[in-house]
C-alpha cells in the first residue's frame, strides 16, 4: 500500500487554499481532509461529504503545481 493524497488546489475557492494532505491509509486521509474542510472551509461532516472527498483521493504524493 502506497501513500495517498488530496489537494485543495484542485477545488477552486475564494480563499485559494493550497493545502495538500497525504497519509498511508485512505481512512486516515479522509479523516484529516474532512477535519480541514470543516474547520477551514465551513463544510459539514456528513456521509455524503465524506463520499465526495473519497472521490478526490489520489495515489502517490501531491505535485508541486496543479494544472
Amino acid at each position: 500500500m502506497g501513500r495517498k493524497y488530496i489537494d485543495c488546489r484542485e477545488f477552486p475557492s475564494d480563499m485559494k487554499c493550497t493545502i495538500a494532505i497525504s497519509a498511508d491509509s485512505e481512512d486516515e486521509l479522509i479523516d484529516a481532509a474532512v477535519l480541514h474542510a470543516v474547520s477551514v472551509h465551513g463544510e459539514h461532516d456528513t456521509p455524503a461529504f465524506r463520499a465526495e472527498i473519497r472521490k478526490a483521493v489520489h495515489d502517490g504524493m501531491p505535485p508541486l503545481k496543479v494544472a
